[in-house]
C-alpha cells in the first residue's frame, strides 16, 4: 500500500511526530479550539485515529479572552522514562509588538490518560520543544521573541524572531544553567519551531522558516555540541514549495523527524491544498515524506528536491502501482448524539467549562444561548473541521426565540471575522424566521452583513438546515422536518472568506474552516436550542 497526503485532513498544523515502539503519534496545534492539542495514533503511518485531546481542564488550559488564532501553538510530544511529555504554548496576544507566550509542560503514563498539572517553564517566546538526551538530561528550546523588532532586515529577515533559545530543564528544578541562543536561521528568516534529535554523534536541529504561507520551509542544521554552533544543511531546506506555484502541495514546513521500527525514515510537515486563487479552506494540514541519509550525514527527501509528494511509499515498500491516483471519497459522518459524550470530532471555543455552553440529553445536543458569535469568552458554538473542498452538512433544530437577540442555527466558521451562518431567530411583525448573517473578513472593519434581503418566516416545529460547499462557493437551504423539497436561502455566498487567506490574509489567522451548530442569546436569558443530529457528507 501507499500513503496519501495529507495524512491528517482539515485544520491540523504543526505536526509533532513521535514513535514509541511500534506506535506512532502526531500532535497538532488547536489554537483557540477546546480541548487543546489533537493527538492522532497509527501503526502503519497510513491510517490515523484521533485518540486524545489532553488539555481538557482549566488548570491545563483556559483561553477565555484569547484573541482569534491565539491559544495553543505548536505542541511537542515526546516520550522518556515511561512517560509521554507534552510541551505547549498558550499565546495570549497576536497583533502588535508583544505576543505574551507562557510555555508549559505536562506528562502522562498513557496517551489518553489524565495528564498532570502543568509545569510553567518560561514566556520568552513560542514553539517550545523538549529534548531527552541519551545521558538522561533534558533540554528545553523555544523561539526568542523580540518585541523591539522592526519587522524587517537582518538575519533573520523578521527581526522579532530573535533566534532559538536552549536551556537545560528538569521536573525537579525547572530551567537550569545558562540560556544559549543556538541558531538564528538561514536568510529565509522567520526561524521558529525547533525540534532536536541525535544521530551518529551529531545533534540535528529542524526549524520552520519563511512564515506559515507560501514561502514556508523546513530547514535543518547540526552540531557536535547541543549548545552549538550549528551549521546549516548544504541545501538549507529539506522541504519547501516556494517557487513551484502549480505544485498541489503548498506551504510545506514545520515538522519533525522519526526513524521507524522498520528502519525507514520519515519527516512530518504542515501543508496546504490551495484552490485556484490561492486560498486554503482547510487551513494547514499534516503530511509525511520519506527521507534518506546520505554519506555526508545529512538528510534528504527520498525523491530528491524539496517538494512533498501526494503519494508516498508505506514503510518498507515502494509506491504500489495498483494504488489509485484518483482521490477516494471518504465516508459520510453521521452524529445522532445518542452518547452522553460529545463526539470526538467536535470542539468548542476557549472555555474549560463546556457545561455552561451545551449538554447532551435525549439524543439531542442542547446549546445554551450565551454571548455573540464574535465573543472571545463564552460562545455556544460546537463544530467539526472541514476536511474536503466539497461537502454537504445538515442538522435538525428546534428553537423558539422570542426576540431578534436570540438566534441559533448552522454555520461555516473560521473565526469571529470570517463566517456565514443560517440562523433561526425572531423578527417583530414576522415571528419565527430564518436569516443569514455573514462577516466577510477582518479588513477593513469586520462588519456584519445580511445577505438575505428579507427574513423567511417559518412555522413552529423542528426544521432542517443544510449547507452545500463547492470549492469557493456555498449555498444554504432549509426545509421542515420530513419534507421532501429543500428551499434555497438567497444567493450563493463566497466560501473563500472562510479560509486562511480570507480577510487580512494568511499571516493574520492560522486555523481552518469548521462547520457546526451555534446559538446565542445576548439578552442573557440563556435560551436553549436543541439539535437532533448532524451529518457531514464529503462530495467528489
Amino acid at each position: 500500500m501507499s500513503i496519501r497526503n495529507p495524512v491528517l485532513k482539515g485544520f491540523n498544523p504543526d505536526p509533532s511526530f513521535l514513535r514509541v515502539g511500534t506506535d506512532y503519534y502526531l500532535a497538532t496545534s488547536t489554537f483557540e479550539w477546546y480541548p487543546g492539542v489533537q493527538i492522532h495514533h497509527s501503526t502503519d503511518l497510513e491510517h490515523w485515529t484521533l485518540v486524545s485531546r489532553p488539555l481538557n481542564r482549566a488548570v491545563l488550559l483556559d483561553m477565555r479572552g484569547n484573541p482569534d488564532s491565539c491559544g495553543i501553538w505548536a505542541p511537542c510530544l515526546s516520550f522518556s522514562n515511561g512517560l509521554f511529555w507534552l510541551v505547549y504554548t498558550d499565546v495570549k496576544r497576536l497583533d502588535g509588538a508583544f505576543k505574551d507566550t507562557p510555555n508549559y509542560i505536562t506528562s502522562c503514563s498513557s496517551i489518553d490518560g489524565n495528564w498532570s498539572d502543568p509545569f510553567y517553564v518560561n514566556s520568552s517566546g513560542f514553539d517550545p520543544t523538549l529534548f531527552h538526551d541519551d545521558d538522561g538530561r533534558k533540554y528545553f528550546a523555544n523561539v526568542q521573541w523580540n518585541h523591539r523588532g522592526s519587522g524587517t532586515g537582518g538575519n533573520p529577515i523578521h527581526d522579532s524572531f530573535d533566534g532559538i533559545l536552549l536551556q537545560e530543564w528538569s521536573p525537579e528544578n525547572g530551567l537550569m544553567g545558562d540560556v544559549h541562543v543556538i541558531y538564528s536561521g538561514s536568510e529565509r528568516g522567520l526561524t521558529e519551531a525547533p525540534h532536536l534529535f541525535k544521530r551518529n554523534g551529531w545533534y540535528y536541529l529542524t526549524v520552520a522558516e519563511g512564515g506559515t504561507g507560501y514561502n514556508h520551509a523546513v530547514t535543518m542544521a547540526r552540531s557536535k555540541s547541543i549548545f552549538g554552533p550549528y551549521e546549516t544543511h548544504p541545501d538549507k531546506h529539506l522541504l519547501c514549495a516556494d517557487g513551484y506555484p502549480d505544485h498541489p502541495i503548498q506551504r510545506t514546513g514545520h515538522g519533525q523527524y522519526v526513524e521507524t521500527h522498520w528502519g525507514d525514515i520519515y519527516h512530518s510537515f504542515l501543508m496546504g491544498r490551495p484552490l485556484p486563487g490561492n486560498f486554503c479552506p482547510m487551513g494547514r494540514e499534516s503530511g509525511l515524506e520519506r527521507c534518506v541519509w546520505k554519506g555526508n550525514d545529512w538528510l534528504y527527501l527520498e525523491q530528491g528536491g524539496t517538494l512533498a509528494r501526494e503519494i508516498i511509499p508505506s514503510p518498507g515498500e515502494q509506491i504500489d502501482a495498483s494504488f489509485s491516483e484518483l482521490a477516494t471519497i471518504d465516508a459520510e459522518a453521521f452524529y445522532d448524539f445518542s452518547s452522553t459524550e460529545l463526539p470526538i470530532d467536535f470542539q468548542w471555543l476557549r472555555t474549560p467549562f463546556p457545561e455552561r455552553l451545551f449538554r447532551i440529553e435525549d439524543s439531542c445536543l442542547v446549546l445554551i444561548g450565551r454571548e455573540s458569535i464574535g465573543s472571545w469568552f463564552e460562545q455556544s458554538l460546537v463544530a467539526r473541521r472541514q476536511e474536503h473542498h466539497r461537502y454537504n452538512a445538515c442538522t435538525q433544530i428546534d428553537f423558539l426565540p422570542n426576540c431578534y437577540q436570540q438566534a441559533a442555527g448552522l454555520t461555516t466558521y473560521y473565526n469571529r471575522f470570517k463566517f456565514h451562518a443560517l440562523m433561526l431567530t425572531y423578527e417583530t411583525g414576522i415571528g419565527r424566521c430564518l436569516t443569514i448573517i455573514s462577516c466577510n473578513g477582518d479588513y477593513p472593519d469586520g462588519a456584519l452583513t445580511y445577505p438575505l434581503q428579507n427574513p423567511i418566516p417559518v412555522p413552529d416545529g423542528t426544521i432542517e438546515l443544510k449547507v452545500h460547499v463547492h470549492d469557493k462557493s456555498q449555498q444554504f437551504y432549509w426545509r421542515m422536518l420530513d419534507a421532501e423539497a429543500w428551499h434555497s436561502m438567497g444567493s450563493p455566498l463566497d466560501a473563500s472568506v472562510v479560509s486562511d487567506e480570507g480577510g487580512r490574509g494568511e499571516h493574520a489567522s492560522f486555523t481552518g474552516a469548521f462547520c457546526g451548530m451555534l446559538a446565542f442569546d445576548i439578552t442573557g436569558a440563556g435560551q436553549e436550542a436543541r439539535f437532533e443530529q448532524f451529518v457531514y457528507t464529503p462530495l467528489s
